[in-house]
């Protein structure tokens, strides 16, 4: 929409006058703020922007109220059977050896309230929705990109790293492993975890110096709002020759949302899933190119405005599980319905359900 400006918020920092908008990761490398967007399929937006400063206040209400969606309006991409069905599929594939875990998605959909002739509501604004997730949801990496002329409008409440990068040192905090109590996690949920740390490993190891990759950290218990995720960390130190096109060329899309191996993950997943993932699951943040820092999160908890289409915006929001020889179906299911239904609740204005939001 037009009277919404080119904006990001990431860290308690409020970036506006946009300046220059690329895809080309290379920018990323040269002078000024950058806030990224890369989206799960590829698509790639980077925007430099003139004016950054400290907003102490994330959480307060915008100028103009977010209005989110009719709670019983979300639609699946995958419904129920058909996840299942997904969940067993992947199963028959790990058993005949082609892989050894793949993280089955779904994207999730509700149309937003139209614009209001008269009154306070001029339509949904993004960042009037990262207003709301600040207080009904925070997290550690939770941003905003507002680019409305590029088809950009994310708002991320992600608990998850992707890449951090201090000069040559770079960091990763893959998370696999997720249940309401830590007392809830399972065998399979450390294994899981192990075997996407290896594959990070593997990712950086491409772009880092021979011998620099350590694992700081490895299977951490993490509190989030509502659940609990194992975490790890994995770091290295950037080759001279190595830079912001060379780490995404090694480590995207993120290794704890596709799988193992990631090339035959990503083959079974164009197979099974029905809806592109968009900046779900893919890369969200920001790159200071002076300093040579950067923070970029697994796009994850996260929701973005679609307003491609034909009336009403929609809003879209992914979940999603890692697949392992020893998940039940049913229970991966459960756990995309447990990661979806506090944010869908937040999202919508109502409070959250011990049975989730999805029928």
């Amino acid at each position: 929409m037009r009277d919404l400006a080119p904006m990001a918020r990431f860290g308690g920092l409020v970036a506006s006058d946009l300046r220059d908008v690329t895809a080309d990761l290379s920018a990323l490398d040269s002078t000024g703020f950058w806030a990224v967007a890369a989206d799960f399929e590829g698509r790639t937006v980077c925007a430099r922007f003139g004016d950054v400063r400290r907003d102490p206040a994330p959480s307060t209400p915008r100028t103009r109220p977010w209005r989110g969606p009719d709670p019983a309006a979300w639609t699946s991409s995958l419904d129920r059977p058909a996840y299942v069905a997904g969940v067993r599929a992947i199963r028959e594939r790990i058993a005949a050896g082609e892989v050894y875990q793949v993280n089955l998605c779904r994207v999730l959909t509700a149309p937003l309230p139209e614009a209001e002739s008269r009154g306070g509501y001029g339509g949904p604004d993004i960042d009037a929705l990262s207003a709301v997730l600040a207080r009904g949801n925070p997290a550690p990496y939770a941003g905003t990109i507002r680019l409305p002329a590029h088809g950009v409008e994310i708002a991320t409440a992600s608990p998850e790293l992707f890449l951090r990068r201090d000069g040559a040192t770079v960091e990763s905090g893959p998370i696999k492993g997720t249940a309401r109590t830590a007392d809830e996690l399972l065998p399979k949920d450390h294994a899981e975890n192990v075997m996407i740390v290896d594959l990070v490993r593997n990712d950086l190891g491409q772009v880092c110096a021979t011998g620099s990759v350590t694992v700081p950290a490895l299977c951490a218990i993490e509190p989030h709002p509502g659940l609990v995720h194992l975490v790890s960390t994995v770091r290295g130190e950037l080759r001279p020759d190595a830079g912001w096109p060379e780490l995404f060329a090694a480590a995207f899309p993120p290794g704890s949302v596709t799988g193992a191996p990631k090339s035959s993950a990503l083959r079974v997943l164009g197979e099974l899933e029905t809806a592109p993932r968009g900046p779900y699951c893919g890369g969200i943040g920001w790159v200071d190119a002076d300093r040579r820092t950067g923070e970029l999160a697994v796009g994850i908890r996260t929701f973005w405005i679609d307003r491609t289409g034909p009336g009403a915006p929609l809003l879209r929001f992914g979940t999603g599980a890692g697949i392992t020889w020893g998940s039940d179906p049913e229970g991966e299911w459960a756990e995309t319905e447990l990661k979806a239904a506090r944010l869908l609740a937040v999202a919508s204005g109502v409070q959250e359900t011990s049975g989730g939001m999805l029928r």
